[in-house]
């Protein structure tokens, strides 16, 4: 049976996250060829982001422009959804597994007395049903789930689902709702950003993380060339960031980001459970240590026992020869 899907778009800086596209797919499967509806709040450049979501597979777009929506607070953003979502009555609503998507999810979930599956891995059509696949117990299981009644309402784990192909010939309508957006209690003074530059680690295909093995702020530099050379970013261990080696926006883990890219390269990290629970869904994990028996072997697809000092110049230089000879 066809379905109305809302899907809650994220920009970051003007551009929208790729997440936004996952969520895209993954309504495509939830609407069963019903209408797929794209939203986006916020200021600046909506109507072009709009498209964009009609080019990654929306059917059409609603956007809600109001200074009190310049930066997110869930006040704001709460209000502005909220109005959106009882104009069009969906059957189902779909978000990326961000920060702000577990913010404003459960509250916006609350207020439609809906239940909510959140950190979606998969999305699946079985037998008419959608069925859901989601970790448990920090990620060393997992359970199917579905929605019998109700809202389907769910936000999914980014880069996990695959968003569809663009196709810049897609044409849909994009319309600007008008909302009246007031009683904001959070105020935002300044936004202070101390996250590395480049790619968002949550989204990033390549990561190259570092441990208390790296031993100061300047071992991550071998780490940041290997980053560079391989198109990725540079990702810790919670040791390395309470060891002041680098700040906390780079922690994965349970304490962390939960990351699930192509390649996770874990250099001079022991692979404490805490950290296993932020990457071990990676594609390919690959493990630099110089203890033969450390927990992150356990996990690994490839190891290798050795200084990391030593391995990563000599990676850096083989990849940087392999793309002369490419």
């Amino acid at each position: 049976m066809s379905k109305k899907v809302l899907v809650i778009g994220e920009a970051r800086e003007g551009t929208l996250r790729n997440v936004t596209f996952e969520a895209i797919a993954a309504a495509n499967i939830i609407s069963d060829g019903g209408e797929v509806v794209g939203v986006l709040c916020g200021e600046g450049q909506l109507e072009e982001m709009g498209k964009e979501m009609i080019y990654y597979g929306a059917d059409r777009v609603t956007t809600v422009a109001n200074e009190n929506l310049k930066t997110y607070t869930s006040d704001g953003y709460g209000q502005a959804l909220q109005a959106v979502i009882d104009d069009e009555s969906p059957e189902g609503i779909v978000m990326g597994h961000t920060s702000i998507g577990k913010d404003i999810t459960p509250k916006l979930a609350s207020r439609l007395e809906s239940g909510l599956i959140s950190d979606a891995t998969e999305v699946v059509a079985e037998d008419g049903k959608i069925v859901f696949t989601r970790p448990i117990y920090s990620g060393k299981a997992f359970e199917k789930k579905e929605i019998t009644d109700g809202i389907i309402f769910a936000t999914i784990r980014p880069n996990n689902i695959p968003a569809g192909q663009r196709d810049d010939s897609r044409m849909g309508e994009v319309t600007e709702k008008s909302v009246e957006v007031g009683n904001i209690r959070t105020i935002i003074k300044d936004i202070i950003r101390k996250s590395s530059d480049g790619v968002d680690l949550s989204e990033a295909k390549v990561i190259i993380a570092g441990g208390r093995g790296v031993k100061s702020e300047e071992g991550f530099e071998p780490l940041e060339q290997l980053a560079e050379v391989l198109g990725g970013t540079v990702g810790a261990s919670r040791g390395a960031c309470d060891a002041g080696y680098c700040d906390y926006s780079l922690q994965i883990g349970q304490t962390g980001k939960v990351v699930t890219p192509d390649l996770y390269i874990a250099c001079g990290i022991s692979g404490a459970i805490q950290h296993l629970a932020g990457m071990s869904n990676s594609k390919v994990i690959v493990a630099i240590n110089k203890d033969p028996e450390a927990n992150i072997f356990n996990v690994a697809d490839y190891g290798i026992v050795g200084d990391l000092f030593d391995v990563v110049p000599k990676l850096i230089e083989e990849i940087k020869q392999m793309k002369v000879n490419a």
